[in-house]
């Protein structure tokens, strides 16, 4: 019998000084049996990284061809692609034929290290991918915030993000390993 997917419920209060975007998202994520909640988390992150009324998760794991998070516009045309992790560059680089704008937030230590030593030199004539980096300490951190249901504030500032539940807070600063375009 196959294992099923964990189901997580998140209500975020999101304050993005940066974009200008102030709004509760209520999330439903499923967490696939070899999903890790550190992944879980970043991927609410993620969310939280780029939040908007038209953003959604993808398929998971299981669909290669669609990224965790992505946003679509009216015709179906994708202006925004979220992978996290560390992606094969070459499907990193057919995303960024894709959509307008692909962003790689990438954790893992020093396997993310070796991951961008390789890939820069060729992903760094994708003019619309953006390279975010989280350091072990911070992703572990966060992987502490993950509940079945979860209630937490985000405020980001200055490409920091504020992560702040009843018990805790956390700061995350992401490093920039390529800026890509602007939204």
């Amino acid at each position: 019998m196959a294992l099923r997917s964990t189901v997580y419920k998140a209500e975020l209060q999101i304050a993005d000084m940066d974009r200008h975007h102030y709004a509760d998202h209520v999330l439903t994520l499923a967490r696939h049996p070899s999903e890790t909640e550190e992944r879980l988390m970043v991927r609410l992150l993620g969310f939280a990284l780029h939040a908007d009324e038209t953003l959604t998760f993808g398929n998971g794991l299981s669909t290669a061809d669609e990224p965790d998070l992505w946003r679509r516009d009216l015709t179906g045309a994708i202006e925004l692609w979220i992978d996290v992790g560390l992606p094969d560059p070459k499907l990193v680089r057919k995303a960024c034929g894709r959509a307008a704008r692909v962003v790689v937030v990438a954790y893992g230590g020093a396997k993310a290290d070796v991951w961008w030593s390789q890939a820069a030199d060729d992903l760094a004539r994708s003019p619309n991918l953006r390279v975010l980096l989280l350091e072990p300490e911070q992703t572990a951190a966060l992987a502490r915030f993950a509940h079945r249901q979860m209630r937490l504030g985000v405020t980001i500032q200055d490409g920091s993000a504020l992560i702040a539940s009843d018990a805790d807070s956390l700061s995350i600063e992401p490093r920039v390993l390529q800026t890509g375009i602007d939204a």
